[in-house]
């Protein structure tokens, strides 16, 4: 899946989280098997840190129960504007 520049700046705007960073982040998914629990809770615990945002134990697993039963939207940046 290849990203435009477009939603990068749309990430950044919402998050402060710049492009290069998010870049590592993928590389560090390509990398981590994300069907474990483990790596999907680093994932989301990374994200939350980088973000400034809390995310509380109840959508942590919410979104570890979307990510293990494909449950994850295709086309993300439309939830971006």
């Amino acid at each position: 899946m290849a990203f435009s520049d477009n939603f990068f700046k749309k990430i950044e705007k919402k998050t402060n989280v710049n492009k290069e960073t998010i870049l590592s982040l993928a590389s560090k998914l390509q990398q981590g098997d994300m069907k474990n629990e483990d790596t999907l809770k680093e994932v989301i615990r990374d994200i939350s840190k980088m973000t400034g945002k809390e995310v509380s134990k109840e959508k942590e697993q919410k979104i570890i129960n979307a990510v293990l039963n494909n449950q994850v939207p295709n086309n993300l940046d439309k939830y971006l504007d």
